[in-house]
This record gives structure tokens, sequence and C-alpha cells, in this order.
């Protein structure tokens, strides 16, 4: 329905906007000034702890100047508590004590008729529910149970079963009054003239509830049970309720859930969404069964201003990212945009948090990539650019690439951003002896102008690293624990006869990961009190440090990585092998850092064959110690002594 302008400014000066945002925040009492109708507070649209969300009675607007959301009474209501614009007038009209204007007769009869359909979904949701607790649901709750959903998870997303059977449903609905014309406008049969009996869409299928920003059932996802089914997920049709790309699986959820910090998760699939939820992961959705639509991404980015894109780990996925990334990327701005994160390879959200815990899931999210890093990676993975006409050939595509940014400010930073790359992947200086561009596409970002990252400069061109070499723990960026040095940390205290046997070593430990160095100190500390060889002294000494959380994460890793030598439940002789095989390849790969570091360096002020060579050298040594690093990560499956942890 169209409102009158003046209608809607009238109620709008009725009503201050503290009174409609008090509602659902606590005022700052320091910030905020009553008497100039000037209010502060945290921001109810993302987590914070101090209040950058700010809102003005006399202009009846606010702004959050941390996520930078701002609007009007209406926007409030709308974006926060998920109304629609005439549930947002209506609302704010009461307050007013201001009555609504007359409405449309056929639009009226529309709203009605949208009720009442709803209504008959809620029904349907019920029998569904009805149908999984009974002597019929037997098999599906085998599948949710082997699937590992608790009840508790099963009944919060309100899962069912249509019974393999053509008219279940239909009879039950019939039987309760529902008029035909209503089971049909609302999907629930299949119907038409070259269908003589209209018959239940949904069969045989585990049933998974859609509901709308309100929480409503407008539609339901169905998983086959047969192996032989034609179709292994289907939805409902588009109905009057339900349009598949205008829509996000648990988008009412996980938009409450964001309210205690965080960002808006997108994945796959219904299962996913629901494992995550069930591992604590709350603020995930999910497209239904289509690739990522321009509404879709428009709802993460009412959720949060840089949702997490999160992508399985195939080909398939990879593929998906970057038809996504080229979807955001003409409507990304300041304060607009999104990250990436690629899973394992084979893996999707609901196998990962299953066979590794939530850690892992965490993990990855932590290692996401901006937009820019996705699209860069996907022009110069696996490319060869060896003369002049193919750089010009990847100039060219990045230009037409940040030429699709429609906000000119962003449009000039991407474009920036992507020359400094160029520049240097192909080295500032043209001339020199010209290297090649090799590896395969590896599926992750990586930071090409870093020493000891992906790639290495040669003069008028690059030298790619390997895909295994650069995702290596040895040359990959970052904060992650590699499997090496929590091996070496992990050891030490859990056979702490280690400590002395390998004290010079022990002492001064050269360690990439900052929160492994602090254990390494806590080791150190215990070391220097004499609590060195009792491992319940060295733990207490961890704990007192205030690393217990991280020493939790060191040991979780060492077990998702089946280095059982290096757990507390291990032999001491092979606890010693181990320890001295990572600390061997620890020396050996942080010297190699230092030298690669000073070989870029070398072939930055001297592009020469010689330098060139050298560069090349040190790659090869490499090579060499991942190998060995590689058969040392595989050895607890490999040797057959898994089971010792």
């Amino acid at each position: 329905m169209r409102f009158p302008p003046a209608f809607l400014d009238e109620i709008r000066d009725r009503v201050p906007i503290s009174q409609v945002i008090g509602q659902r925040v606590a005022w700052d009492r320091k910030k905020t000034n009553t008497s100039r109708g000037d209010y502060w507070a945290c921001c109810p649209f993302h987590g914070e702890k101090s209040p950058s969300f700010h809102c003005e009675d006399k202009k009846g607007r606010y702004h959050c100047f941390g996520c930078s959301v701002s609007g009007d009474h209406f926007k409030f209501l709308t974006e926060l508590e998920g109304l629609s614009f005439p549930e947002a007038v209506e609302k704010i009209a009461d307050m007013a004590g201001v009555p609504m204007p007359v409405r449309d007769a056929q639009e009226e009869r529309r709203e009605k008729e949208r009720a009442s359909l709803t209504d008959v979904m809620e029904m349907a949701t019920a029998f569904f529910q009805e149908r999984l607790q009974g002597p019929e649901g037997a098999k599906a709750r085998a599948y949710l149970r082997d699937r590992g959903l608790t009840p508790a998870t099963q009944q919060s997303f309100r899962l069912g079963f249509a019974p393999d059977s053509r008219n279940a449903l239909k009879e039950h609905l019939a039987a309760r009054g529902v008029p035909k014309a209503d089971i049909e406008a609302c999907g629930l049969v299949r119907h038409g003239d070259d269908i003589p009996v209209s018959y239940d869409w949904f069969r045989d299928r585990i049933m998974f509830p859609i509901p709308d920003s309100r929480g409503k059932i407008i539609a339901f996802g169905g998983r086959a049970l047969a192996p032989d089914a034609l179709a292994k997920y289907m939805n409902s049709p588009d109905t009057e309720l339900f349009h598949k790309g205008n829509v996000l699986y648990n988008f009412a959820r996980a938009r409450k859930a964001l309210a205690k910090g965080g960002t808006v998760i997108a994945v796959e699939g219904y299962m996913d969404v629901i494992a995550l939820a069930q591992a604590g992961f709350e603020n995930a959705v999910a497209p239904l069964g289509t690739a990522l639509t321009e509404n879709q991404l428009e709802l993460l980015w009412r959720m949060a201003p840089e949702p997490m894109l999160c992508f399985d780990g195939d080909k398939a996925g990879l593929k998906a990212a970057w038809r996504a990334a080229d979807l955001a990327l003409p409507s990304v701005q300041a304060g607009r945009s999104a990250r990436f994160a690629l899973l394992p390879e084979g893996k999707d959200p609901d196998d990962l948090v299953k066979a590794e815990g939530p850690e892992a899931f965490r993990a990855v999210l932590s290692e996401a990539r901006p937009l820019v890093d996705l699209l860069w990676m996907r022009e110069t993975s696996g490319g060869v650019f060896d003369t002049p006409e193919r750089r010009a050939e990847l100039e060219k595509t990045l230009r037409e690439l940040t030429s699709r940014i429609r906000d000119e400010s962003l449009r000039y930073h991407y474009q920036q951003e992507m020359r400094e790359r160029v520049l240097s992947f192909f080295g500032s200086s043209r001339g020199g002896p010209q290297g090649q561009q090799g590896g395969r596409k590896d599926g992750r970002p990586g930071q090409p102008k870093a020493p000891g990252g992906q790639f290495a400069k040669g003069g008028g061109g690059r030298i790619a690293i390997t895909e295994s070499l650069g995702q290596s723990a040895m040359v990959k960026r970052g904060e992650a624990m590699s499997v090496r040095e929590a091996t070496i940390i992990v050891a030490l205290i859990n056979h702490p006869a280690l400590i002395d046997e390998n004290f010079a070593h022990v002492e001064f430990l050269d360690l990439a990961n900052s929160d492994l160095r602090r254990l390494h100190s806590a080791i150190l500390d215990a070391m220097a009190h004499d609590t060195a060889d009792d491992r319940h002294a060295v733990v207490a000494t961890v704990e007192r440090a205030g690393c217990g959380e991280i020493w939790g994460r060191a040991v979780d890793l060492i077990k998702r990585a089946r280095q059982w030598p290096a757990l507390e439940t291990a032999a001491l002789e092979d606890a010693r092998d181990a320890l001295n095989q990572a600390l061997h390849l620890q020396r050996s790969a942080r010297t190699l850092h230092k030298e690669l570091k000073a070989a870029e360096a070398a072939m930055d002020a001297d592009p020469s064959d010689e330098n060139f060579r050298h560069l090349i050298e040190i790659q090869a040594q490499f090579q060499d110690v991942q190998a060995t690093e590689a058969l040392i990560e595989g050895f607890g499956v490999s040797s057959g002594r898994a089971g010792r942890a």
C-alpha cells in the first residue's frame, strides 16, 4: 500500500525516534543528553562494548559510527525487527495515536490471503513434525541421528518428515477445513490442468521449514531418503509467500544472534546451517539450493557490513566463490564488502565441525580473505606472464574488473591496489632476466608481494612456488599455528624430561606464532623455578601465565593432525623422535625464511642472473624440507600407531 507523504511525516513528528529505538537499546547515561534529544547507545545492529550508535530526535534519524547503518523510524523497524514497511508504518501510527488511512480494497484482500496462507503453512509444519516423531518417521530419525543432530536441534529448527504418500498432507489439511485453493496456493500439492487429481508435493523426505524475516514459515525444503530419488533436495515452488531468490534460510534466527557480536556467515546448505548452529555458530544462513542472488546479497548486507561467504573445499565451491565475488563487485563500497573462507578440500561445514569440532571451523574463518585477494588470485593463479603481451593482458583484465565497481571512490582505491600488485608481481623494473609463472590453482589467495609468500620475484617476471609449498606452514603468512611448532611445544610440556635433554635448543627456540611463543615463555619460567621435570607442574605454570586456552588449542591441533607422539599418552622414546625431527625441521625452516628475505632484497636491488639462480636454489631447499615435513605430519597415520591418541 502507498501511504500519503503527509501521513508519514505526521506520525514521524508525533513519535520521537528515541522512543522507537529506546524499546530495543539501553541509552548510555554519560553521553546521552535527553534535554537536547541527543542519544547514544551500543549499536543493536552489531556487537560492541562502547556506544557508537547515535540518534537525534530533532532530525528523526539514527546513525552508527561503527558499522555505518543509518535511517529513520521505519527503517529501524524493518531492518532490526524484520517488519514489512506497512507493518512498521502501522506500529508508528499506533504509537502516535493516529488512525491508519483507508487501505486499498484489493491490497487488503491480498494481505488477508497471505495471512491465511501462513496459517496453512503452520499447520503443515506441525503435521510434518508429528510424522517425524511417529512410526513412519523412524527412518528419518535414524538419518538425522547419523548426521549428528540432537533432538533439541531438530526441535529448534522444527524438522519434520513427509510420509511416502500422495495424499497424507492434503487429506490432513482438508479434514481441518483448509480450502483446496489455499492448499494449492501454498505450493503443498502438485496441481494443474494436466493433473486430474492433485497430490502432495513432498513425499518420503526430511522436511526443513523455511521461515521469513519474522520467523513465519513460508516454504519447505525436502531431503529425499530414497537413494534413487530424482532430486536429492527440492524446495517449495514460488508462491504468493515465497520467492526463492529473495530468501535466506535461517535469516531471522541469525540476525537475532548477531546482536551478540560477529558477522553473518553464508554457507551452502540447510544441513551446514543446522550443524553450525548446533556447534555454537548461530549466525549462519544459506541460499536455497542455488547460487547466491543479488537480493540475497542485499539481505546479507542488511545484517552485516562485511558478511563471511564460506564455500566448500572443491572445484564447485571455488567456482561458487568466483560467482559470488563477481556478484558483489559492482555494489561494494566503503563499509560494505565481503570476506571469503574456503574450506579444506572435500569438506563442507557439516563435515568439518562433526569430525574436528568448532575450533576447526573457527580456524577456517580466521583465514578468510578480502574480496580483492580473491579476485587477484583468480586472475593470476597458474598464469604464465613471461611476455609483454601476457602482462599487458593481465593489466587489461584487472582494469576491466575494477571498472565494474559503481562507487567512484572505492573504484579508485581498487585500481590503485591492483596497479601496486602488478608492479610488485612483475618487479618495478621491467629489465633483467625473465622468469616464468608456474604452479597450479590452489584455491587459496596469497599475498604475492610479501617476503616468504607464495611468489618469488624474478626481474621482469615472477616465479610461482608450487601449490603445496604455497600452503606449507613454512611459507604461509599469518598467525595460524603450524603443526610443526605445535608439535615441539606440546611434546615438551607433555614430556618434560625432553626439556632438559634439549636445553640449548629449547632456550633459544625461534617460533613464528605469537601464542606458541607465550607457551614457550611459560616453559622457560618452569625451568627457572626448577619445576620443569614434572608435567603437572609445567601445565600449572602455563595456566598461571593465562595460557590455558592457547594450550588447549595447541593440543587440539595436534590431535587433529594425528601427531600422537607429542601427546601425553605417547611413550617417551616416540616423543623424543618426534621432537628431534620437528626441531631439525624448525631450524631449517626458520633459516630458509631469513635467506629468502635476503634473496628477495638482493633481487630488488640487483635483478641479476646470479641472484635469480640463488632464489631458485632456496626454493628447491624449501621443497626438500617440505617433503620431510609432509612425511612427519603423515607419520601418525602411516605408522599404524594413531590409536594411541
